[in-house]
């Protein structure tokens, strides 16, 4: 299928801009553009209250950044866990996207701001997020949200911590998560894929990012075959929570979401893969801009309230 109007739109306004590419410039700067990239999307949906906290962590306290739908009533919950190949974003990079969802699920969202790499490396940015799902259970109550309905999702780097924090809690004993929502996810840090040749270039994510991301967070190749960094890895994936997953048609990552997905649906995981045609790395987090993006909350949405029924 043809580029998507609304990506080959943003990439265009990208080009307009000149400039590095962001694995090609210091960390420092990289993360600059990361949140300058994130400002492109404007102020984001209204929610009835949002709040930044701290909580416990393995090292210390993980900053964490609580949205309130606008019904009162006990509400789901879902953590989200933001992209930037582990190394870029924050909470404010994807405040548009966790105001959407907020709206779009009517859950109480928890986004955490995981401590990054290189400055902590692998695997501190799964444990961070791991303890928040924790404490996000333990904690339900006081949020007006409900424990026995709890979900967990992230895009790229984040939908990698995601499906790592939902093989933590099936091994650590919980807590119980009903769903994993992994959009566009990293999911094997072992081999190449065919997607990485044929969308290295000019689609926003390149392969040559990749392994600078990869690089940053486990600088060890022999590591990367840990199943909490690529959790394809995994020896046994039975017993995880159903999952939805997103891909783009011209994205580097594609073929390693849809190899996970299926994995996980020979495992006996309920699964449903949604390859998005004509859409790039990043279309997901485009509320403001994406028609796509609005069609993947409806599904995200609907799938969580069945998850949660």
């Amino acid at each position: 299928m043809a580029l998507d109007p609304d990506a080959k739109a943003f990439l265009d306004l990208l080009a307009s801009g000149g400039g590095p590419r962001i694995h090609e410039v210091p960390v420092t700067e990289a993360r600059r553009l990361m949140e300058a990239m994130g400002a492109l999307q404007g102020d984001g949906e209204a929610v009835r209250e949002i709040a930044d906290r701290a909580i416990p962590g393995p090292a210390g306290d993980v900053p964490v950044r609580i949205y309130w739908p606008a019904a009162t009533d006990t509400r789901p919950l879902l953590v989200y866990l933001h992209g930037g190949g582990w190394v870029l974003g924050s909470p404010a990079t994807h405040d548009g996207v966790c105001r959407a969802l907020t709206n779009a699920t009517g859950c109480v969202v928890i986004s955490v701001d995981y401590r990054l790499a290189p400055e902590h490396p692998f695997p501190a940015a799964a444990e961070d997020s791991y303890a928040a799902v924790r404490w996000a259970a333990d904690h339900a109550a006081s949020l007006g949200a409900d424990a026995g309905r709890l979900a967990v999702a992230g895009d790229s780097a984040g939908g990698n911590l995601a499906a790592v924090v939902s093989l933590m809690a099936r091994d650590r004993g919980g807590p119980g998560l009903r769903m994993q929502i992994l959009a566009y996810p990293v999911i094997d840090g072992r081999r190449e894929y065919p997607s990485h040749a044929e969308n290295a270039e000019g689609y926003l994510l390149t392969t040559d990012a990749m392994r600078w991301f990869w690089g940053h967070y486990v600088p060890r190749p022999a590591d990367r075959a840990e199943p909490y960094a690529s959790p394809i890895a995994a020896p046994d994936l039975s017993g995880l929570p159903p999952a939805l997953v997103f891909t783009a048609e011209y994205d580097p990552l594609r073929d390693e979401g849809e190899a996970f997905a299926r994995a996980l649906e020979a495992a006996g995981v309920p699964t449903t893969l949604r390859r998005y045609d004509g859409q790039i790395h990043g279309f997901f987090t485009m509320t403001d801009t994406g028609a796509a993006s609005r069609r993947a909350l409806g599904e995200v949405a609907a799938a969580l309230a069945a998850a949660f029924a």
